[in-house]
């Protein structure tokens, strides 16, 4: 490779760092399809639950990828193909962007973490993105930390957590009715809340909100990245639901499984009728490596 080339592809990469964003770019001859009015988004969180459930639904629902979203605050990543049934050298990347047509509805794979002290700038890139492309309701799945759950009960499964923007207190009649639980702690008028909405709303800066280390567990769930991803889609003026469950860090597909259930019954979606109603994806054979060697016991 000469010299000038190798000037010419850092100046590429460093404009490509100077874009502030996102980017929709197309599989050949597809496109987003207006009707589809949902989205589904995974916020990044303790045991990658919102992503799992991501990965099933794609699975499950005869999903298509319609094109990638190229945004400068999130890590870059490369995969082989993730659903299958069998592989067939289709590249995974960061963020993808899926379309069941049977439910009319779109589902984003977030596949790598939002850069170190960005996740405000991704935030309002995505929520730009999803109100300029006519998107009306935005679906967040996300998991919270087991250690932070007070008054646990596991008397009838793993418990629905929600926060909405339907009211001003974040209630939701049609979460009640399925029996979910407003997550108590979102709280619009307390302090780190209300910096969020500011923030979103464009009054104040990301240096404004930086909390204090005494204040860090109340801090907690303002701090996570639905949390962002929520404020700023609100801010936009669409409709948003954030779907939550607890769970600790390890095998977390049965979390997957029930969070998959409560998003099937909230949108009353439809599955393919042939085969099970949940499509196991060709990755998560390896995805947590193989069975331990019998010989050892």
């Amino acid at each position: 490779m000469s010299m000038q080339s190798s000037h010419l592809i850092i100046r590429n990469f460093q404009h490509q760092r100077r874009r502030s964003k996102m980017e929709f770019v197309p599989e050949e001859s597809k496109h987003l399809r207006e009707d589809c009015s949902t989205l589904i988004v995974p916020a990044l969180s303790i045991g990658n639950v919102g992503q799992l459930t991501a990965d099933l639904m794609v699975s499950s629902m005869d999903a298509e990828r319609v094109g990638y979203l190229d945004d400068p605050y999130v890590l870059p990543c490369v995969g082989n193909d993730a659903y299958g049934p069998l592989p067939q050298g289709i590249l995974s990347l960061t963020l993808e962007v899926y379309e069941s047509h049977s439910n009319v509805l779109s589902i984003l794979q977030q596949r790598s973490p939002v850069v170190k002290g960005r996740m405000f700038e991704f935030a309002k890139n995505l929520a730009d993105f999803v109100a300029g492309i006519g998107k009306k309701h935005v679906v967040i799945l996300s998991s919270l930390d087991f250690r932070m759950w007070q008054n646990v009960d596991m008397s009838s499964g793993l418990q629905m957590y929600y926060v909405s923007s339907a009211n001003a207190d974040g209630t939701d009649e049609n979460c009640e009715q399925l029996g979910w639980k407003k997550l108590k702690e979102y709280d619009p008028s307390q302090k780190h809340w209300k910096q969020l909405s500011h923030l979103a709303e464009g009054n104040i800066t990301g240096e404004d909100i930086l909390s204090d280390e005494d204040e860090q567990e109340e801090n907690y769930y303002a701090s996570l990245p639905f949390a962002a991803l929520f404020s700023f889609l609100k801010a936009k003026g669409l409709k948003v639901t954030c779907l939550l469950c607890y769970c600790s860090e390890g095998d977390n597909i049965s979390d997957a499984f029930q969070l998959a259930e409560a998003v099937s019954k909230f949108l009353k979606l439809s599955h393919p009728t042939s085969g099970e109603k949940w499509r196991v994806p060709l990755s998560w054979k390896t995805l947590y490596g193989p069975p331990p060697d019998v010989s050892i016991f």
